[in-house]
């Protein structure tokens, strides 16, 4: 049996999503129906999938609604093999984006949205007429593990940063070290993370004027590597915030293959917490028979 879905390209800084709406949890596609919509070659292509579902229309909503009631939209995102993941900074900014453009949520430059995720509710604020910044919340900076890839000449240790999905953090020494990496293969990291990790490769830059900056390479876990990742720039950040010790900024800019991101630090009641900015686009629009 076909199915018909009119759907929306993205992407924030390259990192481009397929969106399509379902506000009524009417449409359930399979992992593999998923993944020919992110094919390159046979389908529209893209580093994820994104459904725009209510929250009260799926499970995994309940528990959205419960963090927050005005979280009436839930981000359903895939990654481009179909498997779930728990949050996309990048696809969080085209997805408010997106429920703009469809009609489906009002919100005015400078105003806040809840976001459902299965990473929990993330607070989406419209920062311009294409710029978006989100509130990836509390993280954490803790363990670390050997990882090995591709054109690196030795094994070298990350550092495991948590922004509500796992990611692991690796130093390199210059630019020229990050170029030679062929992250064409998933980087291998040892002890193997319970359930996987996206693993950047960063070469911090200079410090002036109370702001970082560092350049950043990614291999997405259920994606490969993808021109940009909004969750990795912000662990990218964290980590070298880690390194750089006391005295270190909270405003950071992390410049990936497709562009640049912002990242801040800032405190809250429940601690310190970990903001993402940066453009959304939307490219074209279409219809796709499964």
């Amino acid at each position: 049996m076909s199915i018909d879905i009119a759907f929306t390209k993205g992407h924030g800084t390259g990192n481009d999503f397929v969106l399509f709406a379902d506000p009524d949890g009417e449409v359930e596609l399979d992992a593999a129906q998923r993944a020919a919509l992110a094919d390159r070659r046979f389908g529209i292509g893209g580093d994820g999938v994104i459904r725009a579902v209510r929250s009260a229309k799926l499970p995994e909503g309940a528990a959205a609604l419960a963090e927050n009631p005005r979280a009436e939209w839930f981000m359903d995102y895939h990654n481009a093999d179909g498997s779930p993941a728990e949050m996309c900074g990048n696809g969080i900014r085209v997805y408010g984006a997106y429920l703009i453009a469809e009609g489906l949520m009002e919100l005015a430059v400078g105003e806040i949205a809840p976001i459902g995720t299965r990473g929990g509710v993330r607070m989406l604020t419209r920062t311009g007429e294409q710029e978006f910044e989100v509130d990836l919340g509390p993280f954490v900076v803790a363990g670390e593990a050997m990882v090995s890839a591709r054109r690196l000449d030795v094994d070298r240790p990350g550092l495991a940063v948590g922004v509500g999905n796992p990611h692991v953090v690796v130093a390199l020494a210059d630019d020229a070290e990050l170029d030679a990496l062929d992250l064409a293969e998933a980087p291998v990291v040892s002890p193997a993370p319970p359930d996987g990790a996206n693993v950047e490769f960063v070469v911090p830059g200079a410090i002036s004027g109370g702001l970082g900056r560092i350049r950043m390479r990614v291999h997405e876990r259920g994606s490969g590597e993808t021109l940009s990742c909004g969750t990795g720039a912000a662990a990218a950040a964290l980590a070298t915030r880690s390194w750089a010790g006391a005295g270190a900024p909270d405003s950071w800019r992390v410049r990936v293959p497709g562009g640049e991101l912002g990242v801040r630090v800032a405190d809250a009641a429940d601690g310190p917490r970990v903001h993402l900015s940066g453009p959304a686009a939307l490219t074209f629009d279409g219809t796709i028979r499964l």
